[in-house]
C-alpha cells in the first residue's frame, strides 16, 4: 500500500510521479509549487485528461479565451486536443491527473 501524500520533497520545481501506467491509461500525481505554463505555451495532448485538484488553487485558460478557476476538490475533464494552459497555481497545489485513450 502507498499513500498519495508520501514522498513530497518540497522542491521548488514541479514534480511528476507516475502512480500507474498501462497501454491505455496513465495516472500521475503532480505537485506544483507556483509554476504556470510558459508564456505562449499550450498543452495539446493526444489523450483525454481528467484532473482533480487535491490541494491548493489553480486557474486554467483554454485557447478560446475562457478560464476555469479551481480550488481543492474541484475536478474537470479535458478532451484530447483541447488546447489549454495553466495560468496560475498556488505554491501548495497537488493534482491527480488521469490520462487515457
Amino acid at each position: 500500500m502507498n499513500n498519495l501524500f508520501d514522498h513530497l520533497t518540497g522542491q521548488a520545481k514541479e514534480e511528476f510521479l507516475t502512480l500507474l501506467e498501462t497501454e491505455f491509461i496513465r495516472i500521475e500525481r503532480i505537485v506544483s509549487n507556483g509554476q504556470s505554463s510558459a508564456e505562449g505555451f499550450w498543452y495539446d495532448q493526444p489523450d483525454h485528461e481528467w484532473v482533480l485538484l487535491l490541494k491548493g488553487t489553480a486557474r486554467l485558460k483554454y485557447n478560446d479565451g475562457s478560464f476555469v478557476a479551481m480550488k481543492s476538490g474541484d475536478h474537470l475533464h479535458i478532451p484530447a486536443r483541447t488546447k489549454h494552459r495553466v495560468e496560475s497555481v498556488s505554491t501548495d497545489a497537488i493534482w491527480l491527473a488521469v490520462h487515457y485513450r
